[in-house]
């Protein structure tokens, strides 16, 4: 927890300035500097977050007033005429540092007896059963006061390392024993080594991954079950750790990137969010346990300072609650918002899979259409030429020229004739398929074009494989032709000679 704080507030004229206070948890006093805007630079004020609010030397500036108030629970850590723009900051640290000064005095009790045992062991010239079970005693009661989180870290941290320094002076008396917990510590470690080593061997000879995934995770429950040294733990603890990022590395290629898509990349997001969430509600659960916890044992407590001390972390508890319920509110309004965005992107992804089909079933369709159109036999070609001759026929004839038109003539009228009721016939199948795009079209949009335009290219094949076949018939009846009037002609020719 941070002894000191620097805001931004405003005092009893409103003018803008800008706000330090810091702690004294052994005098249960606090101290509020304030500094008036034309000196609170934005240069001064990064200097007072990252020196002064860490401890560092900083000489304060002479233009600023100073106010010392007694830290209350009750009353306002800051006096009416000074106003501030972070209320939530004054009223945390003001819970947090009620229960740093009662830790302050409870440390300080456990430093007094501290004090009492580190000169008795001092005084030892050998080891001493009894020293070392009162040693343990204040072990135990130091512990209890850490699980209950009635110390603060640094506190605790500070007693802890002193209490491990006089077990290490009685360690240094029990030798012997030291050195057979050694040794057994390190008959362990080696044991671990050599199963690890077994477990990359496997590994290397492509035993199934999940397999030695639960190798890894038993020989990891048999770690936290086992006594070690200290160098021994860190050291069977990184090997265990590196076995277990090698497996998993190759398992996944040693990458944990996945080329998904946008909707399973926000569902992964949804999910972790959701697993988060979780989290967040079970440690709300978790503190309203301890709040309850914490009101229970104060009707039980005996002295005025345990009393102290439980009200504090009552109130810290609170607090805590009150911060992460605003959190969990901002993540559930978040959760809600992904999914929205995710059933709409599901949405247009079954839009689009959808319009894909048509598309595709259109374009089957129309390929069909000018297969079918494409599909001319001789017959079907005869017919158009007889419809062809019928309305060559039945055109009125020319009555400005008295004589014989040349044979050639109407051959090409024949010819145009049935090219004419070919391009007709042609025309309704164009115009029957076109309907046919046209009616898809309102289903595909606007993709249809390229469809319509490839339509368009087989037609003009199939228009073009028509006027082949139309040309090579006429071909052939003009051939016969020829043949038979070749011996009229000849005969016409002897009588003239």
């Amino acid at each position: 927890m941070k002894s000191k704080i620097v805001l931004w507030g405003s005092n009893a004229q409103d003018e803008k300035i800008l706000i330090a206070i810091a702690l004294r948890p052994e005098d249960n006093k606090v101290d509020i500097y304030t500094f008036p805007e034309e000196v609170a630079t934005e240069d001064f004020y990064q200097q007072m977050m990252k020196e002064w609010r860490d401890g560092a030397r900083f000489e304060l500036p002479e233009n600023h007033t100073h106010l010392e108030r007694e830290l209350s629970v009750t009353e306002s850590l800051l006096p009416d005429d000074i106003k501030v723009e972070r209320t939530d900051l004054i009223q945390r640290a003001q819970t947090e540092w009620h229960f740093v000064v009662l830790s302050s005095k409870l440390r300080q009790m456990f430093e007094t007896e501290l004090a009492e045992l580190k000169e008795k062991v001092e005084s030892l010239n050998e080891y001493d059963k009894e020293v070392w079970e009162r040693l343990k005693e204040f072990w135990d009661k130091l512990q209890q006061q850490i699980k209950e989180r009635n110390l603060l870290h640094e506190h605790a941290d500070a007693l802890r390392d002193a209490t491990n320094e006089l077990f290490g002076k009685m360690k240094e008396m029990r030798s012997k024993l030291d050195k057979e917990f050694e040794e057994s510590s390190a008959k362990v470690r080696d044991t671990f080594f050599a199963t690890i080593e077994t477990i990359y061997e496997r590994l290397n000879k492509g035993e199934k991954f999940q397999a030695l995934f639960d190798e890894l995770k038993k020989l990891q429950s048999q770690f936290h079950q086992s006594t070690f040294t200290r160098d021994d733990r860190s050291a069977v603890w990184d090997k265990l750790n590196k076995a277990f990022k090698d497996v998993k590395a190759k398992r996944f290629g040693g990458s944990s990137e996945d080329s998904s898509t946008q909707i399973q990349r926000l569902e992964r997001r949804i999910k972790g969010l959701v697993e988060a969430i979780g989290k967040m509600e079970r440690s709300i659960k978790r503190d309203h346990s301890d709040l309850e916890y914490e009101r229970r044992k104060i009707e039980t407590t005996a002295g005025q300072l345990e009393a102290q001390i439980r009200q504090a972390k009552i109130l810290m508890i609170e607090e805590r609650i009150r911060s992460k319920e605003e959190k969990l509110k901002d993540m559930t309004a978040t959760l809600e918002t992904l999914q929205t965005r995710l059933e709409k992107m599901k949405e247009r992804e079954e839009k689009r899979k959808a319009r894909e089909a048509a598309q595709q079933a259109a374009k089957e369709k129309i390929k069909q259409e000018a297969e079918a159109a494409k599909a001319l036999t001789p017959e079907e070609i005869e017919k158009l030429k007889e419809a062809a001759k019928e309305l060559s026929d039945s055109k009125e004839e020319p009555k400005k020229e008295a004589k014989e038109a040349p044979k050639e003539e109407p051959e090409e009228a024949e010819k145009d004739s049935i090219l004419e009721a070919v391009g007709s016939t042609l025309g309704d199948s164009i115009g029957d398929l076109m309907d046919t795009a046209s009616a898809v079209a309102s289903v595909i949009g606007s993709k249809i074009s390229e469809a319509i335009e490839e339509i368009k290219e087989e037609i003009e094949e199939i228009k073009e494989d028509v006027e082949e076949k139309v040309a090579k018939k006429e071909a052939e009846r003009k051939a016969e032709t020829a043949e038979k009037e070749e011996p009229q002609a000849k005969a016409d020719a002897t009588e003239e000679e």
